[in-house]
């Protein structure tokens, strides 16, 4: 066989060998695409985000993803949905369906002059519940949060909606200190949160996270710039007006008879450092008056403590979802 014969050959058989490699090559890959196209196709199915319009005209924001389960949680004043980020990715993980809104002012939804009081917060949670047709949902709310979902749970809660509830660090019953409710918080306090806010909210909204809400200002206390910058970040995002209605809204609101007309079981959760809230007028008297009530108290744990201490909030709360 002449020289450029073979050399042809050659040439032939690496083409061919190239082929099949390339070919050998291109058949997983193409599977991997595949799969990860139908992989992506089910999360978009399953993970979402959106907005709903209530019947004044407000959007809310909420974001919706999995399956399961639906667990549906309240953020505090002046935050938003996406102070849940500990728990949302971790019960999603656990085959939940997790849900959490931007109340009405606050985050995405629309910045509202009028609408920002318990009523109106319960009633926009009713109508996202309809929206999503959730039935057999846990409830679970912080700080104000904890105030809505008594609100929301008394009001609406009935035909299957609701089967748990949870009131982390929340301000149920009520706040302010009156002759019915002698050891509040002095109506004083509430002023002096108005007039911070309508003065420098910026530089308000970066002392609370720096000092009190996540106990940053104990002399052994762990500080997270990160933690104290979201804080700040989300609550710039929401409006001002409403922020400063909801003052009122969490610190007068009487959820007395909220707690009182409750049937489900409802998990109380509350650090006995909470400097917020004082677990004194807050949490053991709520547990008191609920029907199906369990308080577990959190020794040295602050307001925020479900951002700080996730690991073993999120324990906690699985544990009492599947009981």
């Amino acid at each position: 066989m002449s020289q450029s014969n073979t050399e042809a050959t050659r040439r032939t058989v690496m083409t061919a060998g190239l082929g099949i490699a390339a070919a050998a090559v291109a058949a997983p890959l193409a599977s991997t695409a595949q799969a990860a196209t139908k992989q992506h196709a089910k999360a978009k199915e399953t993970m979402s985000s959106g907005t709903i319009r209530t019947k004044d005209g407000t959007e809310i924001f909420y974001k919706d993803w999995g399956t399961g389960q639906p667990v549906v949680f309240h953020h505090g004043w002046p935050l938003s949905a996406d102070d849940w980020d500990a728990q949302m990715l971790f019960f999603l993980n656990q085959g939940y369906r997790v849900i959490a809104h931007d109340r009405r002012g606050h985050g995405r939804s629309s910045q509202t002059a009028s609408g920002n009081e318990m009523d109106t917060y319960a009633a926009d949670v009713a109508a996202l519940v309809a929206h999503l047709d959730l039935k057999d949902a846990i409830h679970v709310g912080h700080s104000t949060g904890g105030g809505e979902v008594a609100r929301y749970v008394a009001q609406y809660g009935g035909k299957g909606r609701v089967a748990k509830a949870v009131l982390i660090g929340a301000v149920p019953p009520v706040m302010v200190k009156s002759a019915a409710n002698p050891g509040g918080l002095p109506i004083e306090v509430f002023d002096g949160f108005r007039t911070a806010l309508a003065a420098n909210r910026a530089q308000f909204f970066y002392d609370i996270p720096a000092g009190p809400f996540y106990g940053f200002n104990r002399p052994d206390a762990k500080v997270s710039q990160g933690i104290i910058n979201n804080w700040w970040r989300q609550g710039m995002m929401g409006g001002a007006k409403a922020h400063y209605d909801c003052i009122k809204a969490f610190s007068e609101t009487d959820f007395t008879e909220d707690l009182k007309k409750i049937e489900v079981p409802v998990l109380v959760m509350h650090g006995d450092d909470d400097q917020i809230v004082p677990i004194a007028d807050s949490a053991l008297l709520s547990a008191k008056l609920l029907k199906n009530g369990t308080l577990k108290v959190y020794k040295g744990f602050p307001h925020g403590m479900a951002t700080t201490h996730a690991d073993v909030i999120n324990a906690d709360l699985l544990a009492f979802f599947k009981a």
